[in-house]
């Protein structure tokens, strides 16, 4: 069986135990992850998606992140200008080993999605206030603050001296919480 896949802008065939160069994924070596854009299903039958084919997915196992060759861009103008310019660049690049293609039930296996590198933000907390609108609490405060376990302005208005030293709380964030719970 093989499939077509779609990813950083470019389509693979591939089959289980083929090693790819794709686009930078935003995973580490020895994790599994999932591509959901699959444009056509291959083997007995043929499946071509319009535009994918839907529950089907291609896991794959994150072999290395690596760079790609060199590529050396020269410009010179010819005549008066006498002006000359070399510019280099090495791709970000990941190695991927396919180990399974799913024809459906990809909803369903738990594994994360392939996701590039570029505009990943972090899922906001599903329950819980805006701990941002203290002053003085960033995104990466908040984060500290909601992985301590402290996701409501009540949660931080009671927080004990502990916790407080521990996650290094501010003493005005808590009376800011106190107001706002």
């Amino acid at each position: 069986m093989f499939a077509v896949m779609k990813t950083g802008g470019k389509q693979y065939k591939v089959q289980a135990g083929d090693i790819l160069r794709v686009e930078k994924l935003a995973a580490d070596a020895g994790e599994t992850v999932q591509f959901n854009d699959i444009l056509m299903l291959g083997g007995d039958a043929v499946t071509v998606g319009a535009p994918l084919v839907a529950g089907a997915a291609v896991q794959a196992e994150i072999v290395d992140q690596i760079k790609g060759d060199k590529v050396i861009h020269f410009v010179k103008r010819r005549r008066k200008h006498s002006s000359q310019r070399t510019k280099g660049h090495r791709q970000k690049l990941t190695l991927v080993r396919v180990t399974e293609i799913l024809a459906s039930g990809a909803d369903a296996t738990g594994v994360k999605a392939a996701v590039g590198s570029g505009g990943v933000s972090a899922a906001p907390v599903a329950a819980g206030d805006d701990l941002t609108q203290i002053t003085g609490v960033g995104p990466a405060a908040a984060k500290k603050l909601n992985d301590a376990g402290i996701t409501t302005y009540a949660a931080l208005a009671a927080v004990d001296p502990e916790t407080l030293e521990a996650v290094k709380v501010k003493p005005e964030w808590v009376d800011q919480a106190k107001s706002l719970a």
